[in-house]
């Protein structure tokens, strides 16, 4: 009895209740989140996400909020300038802990108190971690680690466009499908961009709760369909790689797997521009002379990313990866550009000019041992792409004279050059259907003409003596159908018909 006449008593409030109020509006945001401050984040219903623990001083509980717990839960804490110096990091946990509760964002309509909260309290967090004076202790670290994989590391969202590759679309019209959830995902980024770039992060003990699987899921987060979460992740990825030496073997090997994938059994990853502009920063920083590793990751990784169909979504990125290892050593230019002929496409008139302007960017990087190494397969795929009938690509592989240092390295091989290319100079000259290209030809023509006159009218005339031999055996093929075709009518009209034979009742 008396018990229950106890509990019919109001409690007394903590004293921690009583020191909550709103948080400070005039409180900065960092320029990325000042971005998106006047967008609002559209209602939430609450979904729990597997595998996913909450510590018994969260003050949240193992389960998200429902109805009233939601509330209640969500008050708003105090602004960190309205508490003492030392209880800062108490509230800092706090906040994070808050920020631990995942909302829906599909519905705009529910939970829009405690998402504005959230929101606040994100800001808040984020400017603490720019402005703060100490290091951050273990637990401060391994909440942190925990309120962000609760936030990004969700449920993937459905994917109806996951057969695109296999069917024909274009690159460019293609709209990308923008996440509901961004305006509120883009402050845990910010956040967790600042904590890592932070100084008063101690890498030692950030590394045992930034582990492997952590970095996993941080790269699987790539394939997302919203650019603007896969430029937030560049910079963290980026930031971690430069921070994090003991973890740099793991990222690398872990990019080469998803391309791996990609390039081998899927061919559909969003994100692999972006890996590419990562990996184009982390190449330009190689010591020298480079590592097998790196000259085995450019073989192997680097060149049969020129296979897939979807080369146009990422080719800038991968072009800049692959010169970067040729400034590098120069000595791997034979090795590209013959990677590149294994891989050129035959078909494809599209990326065939891509390919030509990866060529071009290449050799303005390469000397002349490994030019003359590589130049006779090289040559004579150009000589096809001069003869092409699409006339973008003739266009592009004329425009190869107009590079100053490739015009030095063919005037100096001119001998080997000249007789492989002049045969497909001269159809243009006579026959190309493409006034651009034909003029074009001619300046060439020009170019070697004046080089070494002797020369050009040697190679001149051996062509003209093969085109009359190829023209000769043409006639020659021409008559022998022509005799066999008569001697053939001449069967038919001489031929003795078959007796009908009689069939037996």
């Amino acid at each position: 009895m008396i018990k229950q006449i106890l509990g019919r008593l109001p409690k007394k409030p903590s004293k921690s209740a009583d020191a909550r109020e709103a948080p400070s509006s005039g409180h900065s945001a960092s320029s990325r989140s000042n971005d998106v401050a006047g967008h609002r984040a559209g209602g939430l219903k609450e979904v729990p996400l597997a595998g996913t623990n909450f510590s018994s001083n969260s003050g949240i509980g193992n389960k998200f909020f429902e109805g009233a717990r939601a509330n209640e839960s969500f008050e708003a804490l105090p602004n960190f300038r309205d508490v003492p110096t030392s209880e800062r990091q108490n509230l800092f946990l706090r906040k994070v802990n808050v920020c631990c509760a995942v909302f829906d964002f599909t519905d705009p309509t529910k939970n829009t108190k405690e998402k504005e909260l959230k929101r606040q309290t994100l800001i808040e967090l984020a400017d603490y971690v720019a402005s703060a004076n100490g290091k951050f202790t273990e637990t401060i670290i391994q909440e942190v680690i925990k309120m962000v994989s609760v936030n990004l590391f969700r449920s993937p969202a459905a994917q109806p466009r996951e057969n695109k590759i296999s069917q024909a679309y274009d690159f460019e019209e293609d709209e990308p499908l923008m996440d509901p959830a961004w305006p509120h995902l883009q402050f845990v980024y910010e956040f967790f961009l600042r904590f890592v770039a932070s100084s008063e992060t101690d890498t030692k003990l950030a590394k045992r709760h930034l582990d492997h699987p952590f970095l996993l899921k941080l790269l699987d987060l790539f394939d997302s369909e919203d650019p603007r979460e896969r430029d937030y992740l560049k910079t963290v990825l980026h930031r971690i790689y430069g921070k994090f030496m003991v973890h740099r073997p793991f990222i690398r090997k872990a990019i080469n797997n998803i391309f791996f994938r990609f390039v081998y059994e899927t061919e559909k990853f969003n994100g692999v521009a972006e890996l590419l502009e990562v990996l184009g920063s982390i190449i330009n920083g190689f010591a020298l002379p480079l590592k097998e590793e790196h000259k085995l990751f450019l073989v192997r990784v680097l060149l049969p990313l020129h296979r897939p169909k979807c080369l146009p979504m990422y080719h800038q990125q991968l072009s800049y990866c692959i010169t970067q290892f040729v400034e590098k050593d120069s000595k791997l230019a034979d090795t590209v550009i013959r990677g590149l002929l294994k891989c050129w496409p035959i078909t494809n008139s599209s990326k065939e000019v891509m390919f030509l302007s990866e060529l071009e960017e290449v050799l303005e990087a390469t000397q002349l041992p490994e030019f003359e190494r590589c130049m006779v397969p090289m040559f004579r795929r150009i000589a096809y792409c001069l003869s092409s009938s699409h006339f973008q690509v003739a266009e592009r592989a004329l425009y190869l004279w107009n590079n100053d240092h490739i015009e030095n390295l063919i005037r100096q091989n001119r001998k080997v050059i000249l007789p492989i290319i002049l045969p497909a100079l001269e159809r243009n000259s006579r026959s190309h259907w493409n006034q651009v290209v034909q003029s074009l030809t001619r300046n060439v023509r020009k170019i070697f003409s004046d080089a070494d006159p002797d020369l050009f009218q040697e190679c001149l005339r051996k062509v003209q003596e093969d085109e009359a031999k190829q023209s000769e055996v043409k006639a020659k093929h021409e008559a022998t159908w022509r005799r066999l075709e008569q001697a053939a009518n001449k069967a038919a009209s001489t031929e003795v018909p078959f007796p009908a034979q009689k069939v037996a009742s």
